[in-house]
């Protein structure tokens, strides 16, 4: 079906992204991948090009539109060409808000050009050891002495933790903490008793730096409180939506596209002496998939239109992130089962797919989060 929610603007833009993705992405990154980390030079190329900070505005050197629909271009070509390692979604999507939404004139100057141009590469510190999902149970603090904050605590699998310039992390600023009692504080590179730990050894997305953060002692400037003081619980509430759209359009691109390198692997590939294809079993196969690929479609650009005017609300959010996200792992799944024993092998695109795309059903709030969400909306 002939999706109707994108312009000619959006089309165009996409051609953009995907020349961005033949020249500056692709060659590089297998080493990238046998590194574990992209370069980041890679940033500052796609900044020339006018892929940061979509939203921010154009004052700053960002693109100055609030339509989301060009975020969803841009996750859907990056999910397609397997690039999930160079999280500029996660730089765009989910760390901009915070800063245009958030920041003082100040704060914006200080940081929005480097934001825009890849010379600054952010992270958000949530996620603590013994913490999980639950922001209740942070324990990282910040105790007020008078001009500076001083942090202490740590942080783990934090996306982009090696190569952040600026990483927001949330922290208790009262002995209590829990959804009064946090705030967000932007630590710079180089503050002293900053420290990174070791980039995570994980089973996919092998190029995407993920890290552990410590904090001895930081002192932190006061000009670096992020928002209300005390106020983190609602501001990251408020950002949650876009949060889990955002993994929902790279979870229901990834299935499509599995869709589509499966269908013409089945085409190709022989047994009994004739195609895959011309087995029933194959065909019932993909006629399921084919269908809960277009079903979920039309769902998820409804979400995007409601998001692009503002009326997404955390519920429906959360039905598409639970839903994308779980098709797209069960459709790499199936599709890595119909590929046989190639689909096994690294070289092959539904392997890595299969690797990368596992997380989506956990980060950004597992998929249980995601169903009590839209179950206290229904019950409570």
């Amino acid at each position: 079906m002939k999706r109707q929610i994108f312009t000619a603007e959006h089309d165009a833009f996409r051609d953009t992204v995907r020349t961005f993705l033949t020249k500056e992405v692709q060659p590089h990154y297998e080493q990238w991948e046998r590194d574990g980390i992209v370069d980041r030079a890679v940033w500052r190329a796609a900044g020339r090009q006018g892929l940061l900070g979509l939203a921010v505005p154009e004052e700053y050197g960002g693109g100055g539109t609030a339509d989301f629909r060009y975020a969803a271009v841009l996750h859907e070509e990056f999910t397609r060409a397997g690039a999930a390692g160079l999280a500029i979604g996660l730089h765009n999507d989910i760390i901009g808000p915070y800063l245009t939404s958030l920041g003082t004139p100040e704060q914006r100057r200080r940081w929005l050009p480097g934001f825009c141009s890849g010379e600054l590469i952010t992270a958000i510190a949530m996620t603590e050891p013994g913490a999980g999902s639950d922001l209740q149970g942070i324990r990282t603090t910040a105790t007020d002495e008078g001009d500076h904050w001083l942090l202490n605590g740590s942080k783990t699998f934090i996306s982009n933790g090696i190569l952040a310039d600026l990483v927001i992390v949330v922290a208790r600023t009262t002995p209590e903490g829990g959804a009064r009692g946090l705030s967000l504080l932007v630590v710079e590179r180089g503050t002293e008793g900053f420290e990174r730990g070791r980039n995570l050894d994980k089973i996919g997305q092998k190029s995407q730096d993920t890290a552990e953060l410590f904090f001895h002692d930081v002192k932190v400037p006061k000009e670096n409180l992020l928002g209300e003081l005390n106020g983190a619980f609602l501001h990251l509430m408020t950002n949650l939506a876009q949060e889990r759209l955002v993994i929902a359009v790279a979870g229901a691109a990834g299935a499509e596209h599995l869709v589509e390198i499966t269908t013409e692997y089945v085409k190709e590939r022989e047994a009994f002496g004739r195609p895959l294809a011309k087995l029933q079993h194959i065909r019932f196969e993909m006629a399921e998939m084919a269908t809960e690929c277009a079903v979920t479609r039309a769902f998820l650009d409804r979400c995007i239109e409601d998001h692009t005017r503002g009326e997404l609300d955390a519920a429906h959010a959360s039905m598409a992130k639970w839903w994308a996200t779980e098709l797209q792992k069960r459709v790499a799944d199936r599709c890595l089962q119909l590929h046989g024993g190639y689909g096994y092998m690294t070289e092959y695109r539904v392997a890595r797919a299969f690797t990368d795309g596992r997380i989506q059903t956990i980060y950004g709030g597992t998929t249980e989060i995601m169903k009590e969400i839209i179950g206290r909306s229904l019950l409570d």
